[in-house]
């Protein structure tokens, strides 16, 4: 069953049975964990390293996809944080991660909502956090747990979400406090989509059901995106993307089961779940392959030791999710943050 996370059993710098692979996520909503890197979490996981969540707000003012949770709305009783709580627990259980903290603790920080919306403004809003403080907070995750390799997203958000922005500028303020007490990541990852694999997406999807690049004529028309040659990683989690799945359809108040995220994994398989990507922000790059020299592990180069010969375990020896069950009928239209 899922692990909440008051329950989870984080690896401190003190446990002699620490994994000798360390990776810390930060990320600033529940599911966002899920769609940006859920495979490359249930890879490592699968692997035996360390993998260490934190989500920084609760998503309270995400949009609701179950009719009958409707009322769960920031507008309405105002539930749909706690009710996400719920969600995280069974994705990270899906995911095979054991150790997830909220930032500050749970409801420690609030969802903006989207760029410009007067719940910017909220007083608990995370993007008019302190800055320090809250990267006080992840500094003692940090101190903790002594991740050798963090992830979160580029000074953008990815997509320029105001939550995702300062989740970066926490984890980057966070990073350089740990570093100027011996203790900081060796390598930051940024989250990213390669320019050519959005090339490759608006023909593939062309004609597929749902389009999510419907009247997208050119991948420089996205909000995203990514020169090939600034690409570092490519984290090959293909065997993992049951799991991602798996950890998508925990959050179902937030992507309903008639998604086309799902409709496109049904039709393109592991690859479009699987692989997700990255450009290398702090640390050297490791060796690497192909015409950019992309990574296939995130440690690489780092004296942590190798991954497991063998591979990770397979997707569906991963932990069972115990989700919410929310009451059935969802919209069309996806809108998970």
């Amino acid at each position: 069953m899922a692990v909440p996370a008051e329950e989870a059993e984080p690896f401190g710098s003190a446990d002699p049975a620490r994994p000798a692979r360390r990776l810390l996520l930060v990320h600033a909503h529940p599911d966002d964990e899920a769609i940006g890197t859920g495979a490359t979490m249930a890879y490592y996981a699968a692997a035996g390293a360390g993998v260490t969540l934190v989500t920084c707000t609760l998503g309270e003012e995400g949009e609701i996809h179950v009719p009958a949770l409707y009322g769960l709305a920031a507008a309405e009783a105002d539930q749909l944080g706690g009710y996400r709580i719920a969600e995280l627990a069974a994705a990270c259980a899906a995911l095979g991660v054991r150790d997830h903290r909220f930032l500050g603790g749970a409801g420690r920080y609030r969802d903006s909502g989207m760029m410009g919306l007067p719940t910017n403004d909220h007083p608990r809003a995370f993007w008019r956090a302190d800055l320090d403080e809250a990267a006080g907070h992840l500094v003692e995750i940090m101190r903790e747990v002594r991740p050798q390799v963090l992830v979160t997203y580029d000074p953008n958000g990815f997509y320029g979400h105001p939550d995702h922005i300062q989740a970066h500028r926490v984890a980057m303020r966070a990073a350089e406090l740990a570093a100027a007490e011996g203790f900081g990541p060796d390598k930051i990852y940024w989250t990213a989509m390669p320019r050519s694999v959005l090339e490759a997406g608006l023909v593939a999807f062309a004609d597929a059901a749902d389009n999510p690049f419907a009247g997208t004529e050119q991948a420089d028309d996205l909000p995203f995106g990514t020169p090939d040659e600034e690409i570092a990683a490519r984290i090959d989690g293909t065997d993992q993307h049951a799991a991602k799945e798996a950890a998508m359809r925990a959050h179902a108040t937030q992507i309903p089961d008639n998604s086309w995220l799902y409709s496109i994994a049904s039709n393109f398989g592991g690859e479009f779940m699987g692989v997700e990507y990255y450009t290398l922000a702090v640390g050297s790059r490791g060796p690497g392959a192909g015409p950019y020299g992309w990574e296939d592990d995130l440690f690489a180069g780092l004296p942590v030791g190798d991954a497991d010969p063998s591979g990770p375990v397979p997707a569906g020896d991963a932990p069972a999710a115990v989700a919410p069950t929310p009451p059935s009928g969802t919209p069309a239209e996806a809108g998970a943050r």
